[in-house]
């Protein structure tokens, strides 16, 4: 048996105003249970929470532990700029010229933290491509969702794009999908050979063979539900296996940030399929694509609009100056096998 880490306390003299500042560093929400003046308040971080309780020792020296934070979706130097203007200091600087290193600041009671180079700013860096995440799969899955939801009242039987089948199975299709890859990295041992077996079966001759099915009484906001709760599905299983994890799939055993990519790739591509038909306008951001692309499409052109480079990857859409593609695979199997890291 082991432990897992339940909160990361800090000792302050005043817990609610500085778990309402670190509840706007983190964009996590302070527990709804607390009020300022109560001696403590909790920041329900992912991860690990943070508890701050209010103390009447005041801080002396140099904390012995602190806290590194990385931006999600802004540089360094944004989010340097953000926090002070939150309330934060500028402690110690230790940012290069070359782009490398870190800001260290303390919060308004003077505990240290350091703030270093996000993601995006690293792959710049060292040249290596930004890995597909868990958060990538619950935005492409928030995205779509939230883009079909405003046809609800359309009719959701008429063909997905180009598909054999309507919008409703597609939908369903996608959820299957999802499901599907999220359950492959479930078993403490996962199978190399051969797909979980489920039973899978189609509703209709013709239509997608899926194990997983909407009640039709539920309409299009069900439907859209089990594509969420889906999508959760897989974006945990993600988070929590380890990387490396390997599991089967038709197109090549893969790992966590494969079966990542394709969900991604999945939502992405039946979200235009079933857009395209309804009159729903849907192009998802570029770096999201991108981060899909090279995963899964490692040779595709990197001199073009992502989003027009990934429906042309599968068979969608033309590309000016190349043939039309009109047999695809992505490539699972994770790229370092290859040295394509």
């Amino acid at each position: 048996m082991t432990s897992h880490v339940q909160h990361i306390t800090i000792d302050c003299a005043d817990a609610y105003a500085l778990g309402t500042f670190w509840a706007a560093v983190l964009g996590a929400p302070l527990s709804g249970e607390d009020r300022p003046g109560d001696p403590e308040a909790l920041v329900e971080a992912p991860g690990a929470a943070l508890l701050f309780v209010t103390v009447p020792d005041r801080k002396r020296t140099k904390n012995r532990v602190h806290l590194d934070i990385r931006p999600e979706d802004r540089t360094r130097d944004e989010e340097v700029e953000r926090l002070l203007a939150l309330g934060a200091t500028l402690a110690a600087d230790h940012r290069k010229p070359n782009g490398r290193g870190w800001a260290t600041l303390a919060d308004p009671e003077g505990n240290e933290f350091c703030v270093e180079c996000g993601a995006a700013e690293r792959a710049a860096l060292s040249g290596a491509r930004l890995p597909v995440t868990a958060d990538d799969v619950t935005e492409a899955v928030r995205l779509t969702v939230d883009a079909l939801a405003a046809a609800a009242d359309a009719d959701w039987r008429v063909p997905a794009g180009t598909l054999t089948w309507d919008c409703w199975e597609t939908a369903e299709h996608l959820s299957d999908d999802l499901f599907a890859y999220a359950v492959q990295l479930g078993p403490r041992t996962p199978s190399v050979e051969t797909y979980l077996p489920y039973h899978c079966t189609p509703r209709r001759e013709g239509g997608p063979w899926n194990s997983v099915f909407a009640d039709p009484d539920a309409g299009v906001a069900g439907l859209l539900q089990t594509v969420e709760a889906s999508g959760a599905l897989l974006a945990a299983m993600v988070r929590t296996a380890s990387p490396a994890t390997r599991s089967f799939h038709s197109y090549g055993v893969s790992d966590p940030e494969g079966f990542a990519a394709m969900g991604i790739v999945e939502t992405l591509v039946h979200a235009h399929d079933i857009a395209s038909a309804l009159g729903v306008s849907w192009e998802p951001p570029a770096g999201l694509c991108d981060r899909a692309l090279a995963r899964l499409f490692p040779g595709a052109p990197d001199d073009e609009d992502r989003w027009a480079v990934l429906l042309w990857s599968t068979g969608r859409a033309e590309l000016p100056g190349r043939e039309r593609v009109t047999s695809w695979k992505w490539r699972s199997a994770p790229l370092e096998a290859a040295g394509q890291a």
